[in-house]
């Protein structure tokens, strides 16, 4: 699956969003399953009036793991990383599913951790706790986006963007 990347920087703050690039809208998606449901239910109706209504239930089946996949999927559809570093503040604001998570720190004690491994996370580690962003990043740009916020968060605490 294709993700979408995106940075905006002003004179006082930077901005990374990463979310999933989705093809199709849960409202285009659910109006496709609706389709391929009457489909196959018109479909196991035929066959149902020509004698053969075992065709029914496994129609049913299909029908009710289809429409599972279609809520798992349109629940995640909308899931999320953002971070922005401004206004003496570290603010990473994770959605996934249902959960929204916002963690805010102070970019003087803050420090970016990333292995470099496929699959490895990057990690935004302050005060002995972590939190881990890149999930919706390609493998092979997250060593770029963890360079990108190691840049951005030296600059800024060089040039003085601590409050005290």
């Amino acid at each position: 699956m294709q993700y979408r990347w995106s940075y905006a920087a002003d004179q006082d703050t930077h901005q990374w969003v990463m979310k999933r690039n989705c093809a199709m809208s849960p409202r285009q998606l659910g109006c496709w399953f609706g389709s391929l449901a009457a489909v196959s239910l018109l479909l196991a109706v035929f066959f149902a009036a020509k004698g053969a209504w075992l065709v029914v239930p496994f129609t049913l089946i299909e029908i009710a793991a289809l429409g599972v996949a279609f809520v798992w999927w349109s629940r995640h559809a909308t899931d999320y990383e953002r971070i922005v570093v401004g206004s003496g503040m570290l603010r990473v604001e994770t959605s996934s599913g249902e959960r929204l998570s916002r963690v805010e720190h102070r970019p003087a004690w803050v420090r970016v951790e990333y292995g470099g491994a496929r699959r490895d996370p990057i990690r935004i580690v302050s005060s002995g706790k972590a939190i881990e962003v890149g999930g919706l990043v390609p493998d092979d740009r997250r060593a770029a986006l963890a360079k990108e916020l190691r840049g951005v968060l030296a600059s800024h605490c060089a040039a003085g963007g601590v409050q005290s």
